[in-house]
């Protein structure tokens, strides 16, 4: 153990200055010791005493807003699609509109008969501001053509309208949370009885969840129901299909449905 500073040659200093810098040591030793723990011989005299400022009146509390009541009065005060898709893309009380590149409210015809909603954007809807373009989206196009229907027709009676429960992209494709699909579920509302159609298809479980209240959509898939005044068919979503290839059986199962609805036999 060293003893005598004279001991030490300058790289041996220099390596116990760095080791000490890396305790937090970075201030010079002063001339003289200090007794950190010794009480002052008086106490700080405090200073003198300013006149107190007048205390304001305590401003008033404003009440933080309700997400779902702004979005019924913005959603009810549109009289048209273009209306409710500016009143919809102007709502910032939701937390996903910040982090999606493009707001996407609708696609097809919107005179057809039958209306399908989804869940929200993926990554090239998001990208292109159009729902149901990705894989799962051209495996929809694919699925109502089978039946005489696609979202590019002109006729009313050959369309389909197409739209999400929620305009903006979740996070890494998230689900969506019950908060943002109440917040959105007045425009959706609203979108349905503007929009007319003679019936509703819901593809996936947000879209019960939204319209009916319910999931699990193996179990309501295939089953008419009522939703928005409209009758409402559950179907899986294409997603849901490309994973699953044999339930692609019960999927055109429930197009034919769809196709006998529509021609007023079922």
């Amino acid at each position: 153990m060293l003893t005598d500073a004279s001991q030490m040659d300058f790289h041996l200093a220099r390596a116990l200055l760095a080791w000490q810098l890396e305790l937090g040591a970075d201030e010079p030793v002063g001339d003289h010791p200090v007794n950190r723990y010794e009480l002052a011989a008086e106490a700080p005299k405090p200073a003198a005493l300013m006149p107190a400022a007048p205390v304001a009146a305590a401003a008033p509390q404003v009440a933080s807003l309700d997400p779902v009541a702004v979005a019924k009065a913005a959603a009810a005060a549109a009289g048209d699609l273009a209306a409710l898709a500016e009143a919809q893309a102007a709502y910032d009380l939701c937390d996903l509109k910040k982090g999606a590149r493009n707001f996407v409210f609708a696609d097809g015809n919107p005179a057809a008969r039958v209306m399908v909603i989804g869940e929200a954007p993926g990554r090239d809807e998001d990208m292109e501001g159009r729902p149901f373009v990705g894989r799962a989206g051209q495996l929809l196009d694919r699925m109502f053509a089978a039946i005489g229907l696609a979202r590019t027709s002109p006729d009313p009676a050959g369309a389909l309208y197409i739209t999400n429960v929620l305009p903006w992209r979740p996070p890494s494709n998230r689900d969506p949370e019950p908060e943002e699909i109440a917040m959105m579920l007045p425009f959706l509302a609203r979108h349905v009885e503007l929009a007319d159609p003679d019936l509703i298809v819901l593809m996936g479980n947000t879209p019960c969840a939204a319209a009916l209240g319910q999931r699990g959509i193996l179990r309501l898939r295939g089953t008419w129901t009522n939703a928005f005044g409209k009758p409402t068919l559950p179907m899986t979503h294409p997603a849901y299909l490309l994973r699953t290839p044999a339930a692609k059986r019960e999927a055109w199962a429930d197009l034919l449905e769809v196709k006998a609805r529509l021609a007023g036999t079922a």
